[in-house]
């Protein structure tokens, strides 16, 4: 269990984050293939039901087969801590060891698989709906990482339809995310006050839209039309490569060497952004982990450095290049940096991966880490883009936002207004 400074700890934390935003803790990097899902997402954003089944895994590369323990707290629907205790959002109690882990077999790479699955013989039951962090900490008490997650009643009905924009110089390049909430059984008291909605692409949270206001009622029914306010990029279809056979060239890898690890050399990119758009079917910026010659991939995987090449030839000026996906929970770190090779005149990367299936794009980060997704791979109305819309809600004298309803479109049906 914890150590006694870890109360300390924990309270300073606490008040920390009570006057601001809680941020996800960025894993170290002996920490990866962070997998977390619910019980039919395979997203790393998971979104259940109350009562639904929540799985973390991940994998510690330092071979020093630790303890690690999860904390889970509920936040407002701005990630600010809530009001409630931990007995009142939670059926058990939190702060345990993982206690599930297994050792690699026969991987040139050695690690730890750790997994966590809630409901468990602690943590019995969620019994609230909202926004939650789970926090990951060695036996040192130091946060090793964090991840969002929500949980949700099924109260209101939310119909999602996607279309192209109005505006005629972003027609070409922009998708609107038009939506309603039907809530028959929940009175929703000043909807303008008190419903609060988020907009996701392809479940990434870095881009989300927050807090659009219903333009108008019809009965029970909130309708949300608007065209600039709820528009994302349409970017374009991933990048993918498959190394499930880690030891010859497969889909979208070159060439294959052996060294301390296996090395894997990605076909040469190129931009795309001029180019008319293709469809490519794609995961939606996911990933999973699999061997073909394994029965276990979880610990028969074997991690494999992969080599990104891309050949772009517009001046960037102070600006960087990056790999990007949800292989990482969509970060730009520099593991995911892209150095310009003078000798090749292409940007290149080499990163360490888990055997598997990947999705990834290249983006443009500005010094003030804003990322352009669109620079290089472009943005076209025609990419197929996974919206999720979340509808809370908090009662005339609540303490927390209540999660009411989620609803789900695809910009495969995307019309035109």
């Amino acid at each position: 269990m914890f150590k006694k400074t870890f109360a300390f700890i924990f309270f300073a934390c606490t008040v920390y984050q009570a006057i601001s935003q809680v941020e996800e803790k960025v894993a170290p990097q002996y920490i990866s293939t962070i997998q977390f899902s619910g019980t039919t997402s395979q997203s790393q954003l998971p979104i259940i039901r109350l009562g639904e089944r929540l799985q973390l895994s991940f994998d510690a590369l330092n071979g020093e087969e630790e303890d690690y323990y999860y904390v889970i707290s509920h936040h407002n629907f701005d990630w600010t801590p809530s009001d409630l205790s931990k007995g009142e959002y939670l059926n058990g109690f939190d702060e345990v060891r993982i206690e599930t882990y297994e050792n690699s077999l026969n991987t040139l790479q050695i690690f730890s698989h750790y997994t966590l699955t809630i409901p468990n013989r602690e943590t019995r039951r969620i019994t609230k709906s909202g926004n939650y962090l789970i926090s990951i900490y060695n036996d040192d008490n130091d946060l090793i990482f964090s991840r969002k997650f929500m949980v949700m009643e099924t109260i209101a009905g939310v119909n999602v339809e996607i279309k192209r924009s109005r505006d005629l110089k972003y027609i070409e390049e922009k998708q609107v995310v038009n939506f309603t909430v039907n809530s028959p059984t929940l009175l929703l008291i000043n909807p303008k006050q008190n419903v609060k909605t988020l907009v996701l692409q392809n479940s990434n949270l870095k881009t989300a839209i927050s807090n659009l206001k219903p333009q108008y009622t019809i009965g029970t029914e909130l309708i949300y039309r608007y065209d600039k306010e709820s528009a994302f990029w349409g970017g374009n279809e991933f990048l993918s490569f498959d190394n499930k056979d880690v030891r010859s060239a497969s889909y979208g890898v070159r060439k294959v060497e052996l060294s301390d690890i296996y090395e894997n050399y990605i076909f040469t990119n190129v931009s795309r952004k001029n180019r008319p758009y293709t469809y490519n079917p794609d995961f939606n910026g996911n990933f999973i982990v699999r061997n073909i010659d394994a029965q276990n991939p979880n610990i028969e995987a074997e991690y494999v450095r992969l080599h990104f090449n891309l050949q772009y030839f517009e001046d960037i000026g102070d600006k960087e290049i990056h790999v990007y996906g949800n292989f990482n929970n969509w970060t730009i770190d520099g593991t995911t940096y892209l150095e310009y090779d003078s000798t090749s005149d292409t940007y290149r990367n080499s990163r360490i991966f888990k055997q598997g299936y990947y999705d990834y794009k290249y983006v443009l980060v500005d010094r003030d880490g804003s990322i352009d997704e669109g620079a290089i791979g472009g943005n076209f109305w025609q990419t197929e883009n996974q919206y999720t819309v979340l509808v809370y809600y908090r009662d005339l004298g609540g303490r927390y936002d209540r999660i009411i309803g989620m609803g789900t479109g695809s910009s495969t049906n995307i019309t035109n207004n």
